[in-house]
């Protein structure tokens, strides 16, 4: 009974009877309210990345401080976080960020341990060599400049093939959809779009070990946020196979903004997911743990 009802949680039947059909939810397994008191430079954390050993992680926040640490698990449920960090992200002076430039929202690890991060405020995608906190920046596409404000590029993540996509936050318009940008090495281009749901905004992605792309989403009602991740499968006429994989209702976790996908032993797909308190006193930092199974609702 308790694994059926954490699944109809899961998938918002409970308070969002008109949402989309998610035949087969994702399961909540635990949340973990992560805390630091007295330390100033704590919250706000917008992406999130589990290393390989899938205990140990970084994450950013979105004014501009890295953290590093490790994820302390009883069984499928993390119960602690440990040799926690935190150092700010640096500029080409190797002084912190200022302000408008320190806005960090997003973050992908590619296969050599280099850490890309997103930016909105000045958007960009800025890489982190392993062990540095200096920011490098990738040349801009010429759309950065038209993104709205603090609405910028708020995802990142590599595909399967190791290239940089990032997408932003809005689109322009409710009947928009999202442009998908894509770094080959050499530039951006923008060759995705994914189809917008007015109610909900990217604020994460992660390119999973099944080689799709789970986009993470919010919606804030005013009062609480809901949460969505849909999937998507990489194709070379762009981004197709759309599923749901989870929708929660209003207020079941709080502002989910970072999402790290990787398998488990038991060869479930999971979601570790982070929320951004946006350092208000009513917010938690939370740590929030789905399982996916095999088979999802395809939408498109």
């Amino acid at each position: 009974m308790i694994g059926a009802i954490r699944r109809a949680v899961a998938c918002g039947a409970i308070l969002l009877a008109a949402a989309p059909l998610c035949a087969q939810p994702a399961e909540w397994l635990g949340s973990f309210t992560w805390d630091a008191p007295g330390v100033a430079e704590f919250g706000g954390f917008s992406g999130l990345v589990l290393l390989p050993d899938r205990a140990g992680f970084v994450a950013v926040t979105d004014k501009g401080w890295l953290a590093e640490g490790r994820l302390i698990r009883d069984g499928e449920q993390v119960v602690a976080v440990s040799d926690t960090t935190l150092r700010p992200l640096l500029g080409r002076t190797n002084a912190p960020l200022t302000p408008f430039m320190s806005d960090a929202e997003g973050l992908a690890r590619a296969a050599d341990g280099t850490l890309y991060v997103s930016f909105e405020g000045y958007n960009r995608v800025a890489a982190l060599r392993p062990g540095e906190t200096r920011t490098r920046w990738i040349d801009r596409h010429p759309d950065f400049d038209d993104l709205q404000t603090n609405s910028g590029l708020e995802a990142v993540a590599t595909d399967p093939a190791g290239r940089l996509i990032t997408l932003p936050e809005r689109s322009g318009a409710w009947e928009r959809p999202f442009p998908v940008f894509r770094h080959d090495g050499r530039a951006w281009s923008q060759p995705y779009t994914l189809r917008r749901d007015a109610r909900f905004l990217p604020v994460g992605a992660d390119t999973g070990p099944d080689g799709r792309l789970y986009l993470l989403e919010r919606h804030f009602t005013g009062f609480a946020f809901a949460s969505r991740v849909r999937s998507f499968a990489f194709t070379d006429a762009g981004l197709a196979d759309e599923r749901l994989v989870l929708e929660t209702p209003p207020g079941r976790h709080d502002n989910l903004e970072a999402i790290s996908v990787w398998r488990d032993d038991a060869g479930r797909i999971r979601l570790t997911m982070l929320s951004d308190d946006n350092f208000h006193f009513l917010q938690r930092t939370e740590f929030v743990d789905y399982a996916v199974p095999a088979a999802t609702a395809a939408l498109r």
